[in-house]
């Protein structure tokens, strides 16, 4: 009701959420699926069906975990009226710019990296990405900072 009190036009609106996670302090882990179908319920429960894509936030999570989560939230079977896709920062960048390390010589390696891991997320927008187990151990670690400010 409040958006429609201020004329919001919900057809023209794009959300960018972070998805439905546990908190860094939390020491249970849960699994891509779990993440999805919590992300989900909470924005069918919040969201209206007039917007029409949600655009996910990396919120710290490695890159290697926000692709996974991404990946089943569009597997997740509960109904979802919206295109839910990705608005990383860190979680598109970090192994690119670990790759190279700002030497000149590292650009072609640091173009790969990027593109294979845009890559992954465009898969992961359509419920396609399929692992391959061969991970950059930079794209698995954590990009949490208690003090982050966007």
């Amino acid at each position: 009701k409040a958006l429609s009190d201020h004329h919001v036009y919900l057809e023209g609106t794009l959300l960018k959420p972070n998805m439905v996670t546990a908190g860094q302090a939390c020491s249970q882990k849960y699994t891509p699926q779990e993440v999805a179908m919590a992300t989900v319920t909470a924005l069918r429960r919040t969201v209206p069906a007039a917007v029409p894509g949600i655009c996910f936030l990396s919120g710290g999570q490695s890159e290697e975990e926000a692709s996974l989560n991404l990946n089943a939230i569009n597997q997740c079977p509960l109904p979802r009226p919206w295109k839910l896709t990705f608005s990383y920062g860190r979680a598109l960048q970090a192994s690119t710019l670990a790759t190279w390390q700002g030497k000149p010589g590292n650009t072609k390696a640091a173009q790969t990296t990027f593109s294979t891991r845009a890559k992954i997320n465009g898969l992961a927008s359509k419920g396609e990405y399929k692992p391959s187990g061969q991970t950059d151990q930079s794209a698995t670690q954590s990009l949490f900072s208690a003090s982050y400010v966007y």
